[in-house]
């Protein structure tokens, strides 16, 4: 058994738009590759498009998120849905323009190429207009 104390709240922007804090809960020791994070999205901040190798698991812990899929798909969840991105599907999610949204971001590393491993393959920003129409 093992007590984690949160690393450092993070700022990320690289792969996200607007402002977005994320807090590093617990890696897998192993053979695990678990990774979880809390994630907060201010109204109107959303992660860029990306995909994960062995599915993610999207917990929302308070406000409304969207989760939206390459297919026009697009997810409203609450306070206590859990939803679950399946391997490979291309995604983003975020607050809508309104409320906050906080989520748990669990997901496991997979095997890359060059013989690291890594959990997330992150694509390009979710343009306004494809946010706008989430939104509906």
């Amino acid at each position: 058994m093992q007590l984690n104390t949160p690393a450092p709240t993070q700022k990320p922007t690289a792969t996200f738009t607007g402002e977005v804090l994320m807090t590093p809960l617990a890696a897998g020791e192993a053979p695990s590759r678990i990774g979880v994070a809390h994630v907060r999205f201010t109204p109107g901040a959303r992660t860029h498009w990306h995909v994960h190798p062995m599915g993610q698991v999207l917990h929302v812990t308070d406000g409304t998120a969207l989760v939206g899929t390459r297919d026009g798909s697009v997810l409203r969840a609450r306070a206590g849905d859990t939803v679950v991105c399946s391997p490979g599907e291309e995604h983003w999610h975020g607050a809508t323009t309104d409320s906050f949204a906080a989520h748990l971001a669990i997901q496991e590393a997979a095997d890359t190429d060059d013989g690291g491993t890594s959990p997330v393959t992150w694509l390009e920003p979710v343009t306004d207009e494809d946010y706008a129409r989430a939104q509906a």
